[in-house]
């Protein structure tokens, strides 16, 4: 599984951050190309790369071997060929045949509730068409029950499937996937990435990880932001909480802090139980769980709010967005706010600038959504394994080449609202500035505005704006 090293470099000393940007060393560089020379003499793999959004993540790492010499690992992230594993390149991190006990059979109960949900869905069409109500109302209420049933069984298989992941550090300490996610189920293809896949290995094997390098071969990602042979850092929203933990124990450069530095947030409202904050653009509302002390709205908040967790928000908005942020400063009081946003007794409004004309006045956006980074839309939509989300939404202004949007969320996965608009199921039309969906622009133009609910522990009604900036 090691490659001899033969490009006559010199490896660097110490492994930089796997979150720089930027090219690689020329030793990590003549490592790379060497894999990407015989990506390119593979025939059958090259050619399912350069399918239309074929591509994929590629990755190798310099390590050093006990005894003395360095060489090199390869990684490819997900799958390559339809398959777990390909020959010379290291193994996914859970183990294929433990999940080859139980995942057939999950796939299988889930295909069946599909097929069952899709029959009703054509019944109750049937029925609303002949006008019979009751019959209709019967069928619905099968419908609903298929639709809880198959979420919940996704739920299952997803909690089993991560909880076979097995993720080792540099102390030799181990976490599941599950736990390093927790409260919150890891997103999809959590473990998955190059990175991850080669450290394990590296750490299993008593090899001193030099260098990291992870590049795009193939056919552009449907979403077009990868091109071939271009070096990229690892992910925030999956690896950057994956990453933190495995590195615990190794010597590692520091990313090099941002270039400028954001202001606020900025505190709006404050009492024993209930904070309310305005985001800047650009800051994250949260670090991830093993970079506690990543730059974020938590991290700026706590030597003032120290009682403040990653549980404490109620709302995660995108970084790329601004506005206003509820948070609660106790489980008592961020449980009856969420039961108030839930339900649609507190309003959290948001407005956005979207790119074209939008047909029709108001609606309801109903789509059941998974976190799935650098996919295809289509992919980000769900019926299976998504979490349904909601969004009411109605139109403010139009002009000749944009609208004017306001959104009322339910629920506030990341990416939500971006999801909500940009799919054929939603407005179809992506927020301007939105770089993952649309056309990348100077900031993304979504903007939490206003917020009203009903103070848990007072009884007094709040309202707080903050004007849009665009």
């Amino acid at each position: 599984m090691v490659w001899t090293d033969t490009t006559g470099e010199l490896p660097p000393e110490r492994l930089a951050s796997p979150f720089r940007r930027g090219p690689p060393s020329a030793w990590g560089r003549k490592a790379a190309e060497a894999l990407q020379d015989a990506l390119r003499r593979d025939a059958a793999c090259s050619d399912a790369l350069w399918r239309p959004g074929g591509g994929k993540m590629f990755g190798v790492l310099g390590v050093a071997v006990p005894g003395g010499g360095v060489g090199f690992l390869r990684g490819f992230s997900g799958m390559l060929g339809g398959a777990w594993t390909a020959e010379g390149f290291v193994p996914p991190l859970f183990d294929l045949a433990a999940r080859d006990a139980f995942w057939p059979a999950g796939e299988a109960e889930l295909a069946a509730l599909e097929r069952q949900h899709a029959a009703l869905c054509r019944e109750a069409e049937t029925l609303r068409a002949r006008g019979d109500a009751h019959a209709l109302r019967e069928v619905d209420a099968r419908r609903v029950e298929v639709e809880h049933v198959r979420a919940e069984r996704s739920r299952a298989l997803w909690r089993q499937v991560t909880r076979g992941y097995v993720i080792p550090n540099a102390r030799g300490e181990t976490q599941t996937l599950a736990a390093l996610f927790e409260p919150r189920p890891p997103p999809g293809g959590a473990g998955d990435c190059a990175a991850p896949k080669l450290l394990a290995y590296a750490f299993r094997n008593g090899l001193q990880p030099l260098e990291l390098a992870e590049f795009w071969w193939g056919a552009p990602p449907l979403d077009g932001r990868r091109a071939s042979g271009a070096y990229y850092p690892a992910c925030d929203n999956k690896c950057g909480t994956v990453l933190p933990f495995m590195l615990q124990g190794l010597a590692v450069e520091r990313t090099p802090p941002a270039a400028t530095a954001l202001a606020g947030p900025h505190v709006l409202h404050e009492d024993p139980w209930v904070l309310v904050v305005d985001k800047p653009a650009g800051l994250p509302s949260l670090p991830g769980r093993h970079a506690p002390s990543r730059d974020s709205v938590l991290v700026r908040l706590q030597p003032r709010f120290p009682e403040l967790t990653s549980a404490s928000f109620l709302q995660e908005l995108d970084p790329e967005s601004s506005g206003l942020l509820v948070i609660p400063r106790d489980a008592v009081t961020r449980a009856a706010l969420q039961r108030q946003f839930s339900q649609r007794e507190a309003e959290h409004r948001h407005v956005a600038w979207v790119d074209g004309r939008v047909e029709g006045d108001a609606g309801l956006i109903d789509l059941p959504l998974r976190p799935v980074v650098h996919a295809p839309l289509e992919d980000c939509v769900d019926a299976r394994h998504g979490k349904r989300t909601r969004s009411a939404w109605r139109v403010l202004r139009r002009e000749a080449t944009r609208t004017r949007v306001e959104f009322i969320p339910t629920s506030h996965p990341l990416h939500t609202l971006r999801i909500h608009s940009a799919h054929r199921l939603g407005l179809g039309v992506t927020i301007s500035g939105d770089a993952r969906f649309g056309r990348e622009a100077a900031r993304l133009m979504l903007h939490a505005e206003a917020v009203v609910f009903l103070h848990p522990r007072t009884g007094q009604r709040l309202a707080f704006t903050s004007p849009a900036p665009f």
